[in-house]
C-alpha cells in the first residue's frame, strides 16, 4: 500500500501537467504568438482571426506580438510551451524557409510543433521609393545592372517572404542588389518610405495603400497572374519569366498538444474562414482564404519545405 500510496504521489505532478482535452477547452484566455512586427500581415491577420476566434468560442484569444531574428524568438517561446492549446503560433512560409536557410536554430518545424490550420495567402507588391530613376521592373533591372551592389531592399528579416522574394529576384534577374534586413516589416516599410532603402516587396494587404498614397512606387506584383486589386500593374514575371513569390499564412501548436484540441481549433478556423463577412473583406485587401484539415496542412507544410530547400540551394541564397 506504501508503495503504491508513493508511487501515486510522485504520478500526480504528472496527471496535473497534462494537457487538457477538448471536453473542457478553451476555458481561459488562448494566446496567438506573432513572431513579427506589429502592422505586418501576420499581426494583421491574426488580430483579425483572435476577433472571430472569440466570438465564435465564447473565448478570449489575444494576439501577443514577439519578433525578432526572422521569427525564431517568437517561433522558439512557443516551441518551449506547454503544449495545451493555449499558446499557438501565427506562422508563414517565414517557417518553411528557414529550416533549410536557419539549419542551426533552436526548434525544427516539423518536429517541435503540429499543424492545425492554414489561413490565407496573398500576392506581394514590389514598391520603390519614388526617389528611384526607375517607373517599371525592366527600368529597375537596368539601373541595377549599371550600379551593381549599389541598389539594396528592405526585408523583415532572413528568411521572410519578402527577403525570398528579394533574392529570388536577384537570381532570376542576374542583378546584385544588396539586402537591408529589419527587425519587423513596418521598420522595413519606413525605410523605403524614408528613401534609406530604395526597394522592397511587401504584402499587398499591407503596401497598397501607401502605393495608392505616393509614398512608394509600385512597380508590378508577384503572383502568377496579375492581382485583381491592381490590375493596371503587371507581374514581375512579365519581365523576369518564372518569378513567383507569395505569402501564406497558418497556425501550428507545441508538440504534444492533444488532437481533439488541434481538431478543435481547425473546425472553428475554417469556420471563421468561411463566415462570407471575413472572406469579403479579405478579398478586398488582396488576401484569399486558405482552408485545409491538419493533415492537409501539415502535406502543405512539407511540400514548401521541399521547394525552398530546392531554390535556397540552386539559387545559393544565404543569411547576410
Amino acid at each position: 500500500m506504501r508503495t503504491f500510496l508513493r508511487a501515486l504521489a510522485l504520478l500526480t505532478p504528472v496527471l496535473l501537467a497534462l494537457p487538457a482535452s477538448a471536453a473542457d477547452y478553451p476555458n481561459r484566455t488562448v494566446k496567438l504568438i506573432v513572431p513579427f512586427g506589429a502592422g505586418g500581415p501576420a499581426d494583421v491577420y491574426a488580430r483579425f482571426l483572435a476577433k472571430y476566434m472569440s466570438d465564435e468560442t465564447k473565448q478570449s484569444f489575444v494576439v501577443e506580438d514577439r519578433p525578432g531574428a526572422g521569427s525564431v524568438i517568437g517561433t522558439d517561446a512557443v516551441a518551449k510551451s506547454t503544449p495545451d492549446g493555449y499558446t499557438l503560433l501565427v506562422m508563414s512560409n517565414t517557417h518553411t524557409v528557414n529550416e533549410t536557410l536557419l539549419p542551426k536554430k533552436p526548434f525544427q518545424l516539423m518536429r517541435d510543433f503540429v499543424p492545425v490550420a492554414s489561413i490565407n495567402s496573398s500576392d506581394l507588391l514590389m514598391v520603390v521609393n519614388p526617389s528611384v530613376p526607375a517607373k517599371s521592373v525592366k527600368e529597375f533591372v537596368d539601373l541595377a545592372k549599371k550600379e551593381p551592389g549599389k541598389l539594396n531592399y528592405a526585408s523583415s528579416g532572413p528568411g521572410t517572404p519578402y527577403h525570398m522574394a528579394g533574392e529570388l529576384f536577384k537570381a532570376l534577374s542576374h542583378t546584385d542588389i544588396v539586402h537591408v534586413p529589419h527587425k519587423a516589416s513596418g521598420d522595413a516599410r519606413n525605410s523605403v518610405i524614408s528613401g534609406t532603402v530604395q526597394m522592397m516587396f511587401d504584402a499587398v494587404t499591407t503596401m497598397s495603400a501607401l502605393a495608392k498614397g505616393g509614398q512608394v512606387r509600385a512597380l508590378a506584383t508577384t503572383g502568377a497572374k496579375r492581382n485583381p486589386l491592381t490590375p493596371d500593374l503587371p507581374t514581375v514575371a512579365e519581365t523576369v519569366p518564372g518569378y513567383e513569390a507569395t505569402i501564406w499564412l497558418g497556425v501550428m501548436a507545441p508538440k504534444g498538444t492533444p488532437k481533439d484540441v488541434v481538431d478543435y481549433l481547425n473546425k472553428h478556423i475554417n469556420t471563421v474562414i468561411a463566415n462570407p463577412e471575413v472572406k469579403a473583406a479579405w478579398l478586398k485587401q488582396g488576401a484569399v482564404p486558405m482552408s485545409m484539415t491538419p493533415d492537409e496542412f501539415g502535406a502543405f507544410l512539407n511540400k514548401d519545405i521541399a521547394k525552398w530547400a530546392n531554390v535556397i540551394k540552386t539559387a545559393h541564397i544565404s543569411v547576410q
